[in-house]
């Protein structure tokens, strides 16, 4: 992979991290603040709503990370490693965590019985939202799977190809 390409794509996911850093510290939790402010019944939901989407962003970030370190193996050509499986599994584990914790709040948003301003667009949005989360990161993760067994494929034809070499 050309070194250009892999300087820009690490600057891709460096300011993605600080974007999703950003969206922790201030983004979530203004948000949260003024729906608060604007109707005063989602109160209660604040602070719970709010850690889930603060540890979803995180689960991100995790990922982010774990792909910055293949992207450097991929830059010192030792992406056929054994190494880079670790790798592969926290870009899983980060996904299957963040698709568990929109699933949950899918569910609750399912059964709990949110007070809403008008005529309940805002619960219904929500829960579409959140459920969608919830297939997009469950779609993810099973795509990362499907790629770790090609990557595993990889590895064993690059390591039998070394050793008739």
């Amino acid at each position: 992979m050309h070194r250009f390409l892999i300087a820009t794509l690490q600057v891709g996911i460096g300011v993605a991290f600080l974007i999703g850093l950003f969206g922790q510290c201030v983004v979530i939790p203004a948000t949260a603040a003024d729906e608060v402010a604007g109707f005063p019944p989602y109160a209660p939901y604040a602070v719970p709503y709010s850690a889930v989407a603060i540890a979803v962003v995180a689960c991100v970030q995790v990922a982010l990370v774990a792909l910055w370190m293949l992207l450097t193996m991929v830059e010192r050509d030792a992406i056929f490693t054994q190494r880079a499986f670790r790798w592969v599994d926290v870009i899983i584990g980060a996904s299957a965590v963040a698709t568990l914790l929109a699933l949950g709040v899918t569910g609750h948003l399912a059964v709990a019985e949110i007070p809403s301003p008008e005529d309940g667009m805002d619960v219904v949005g929500a829960l579409a939202a959140t459920g969608a989360v919830a297939v997009v990161g469950a779609a993810f993760a099973m795509l990362v799977v499907v790629m770790r067994g090609l990557l595993r494929k990889a590895t064993q034809l690059r390591t039998e190809m070394a050793e008739v070499i």
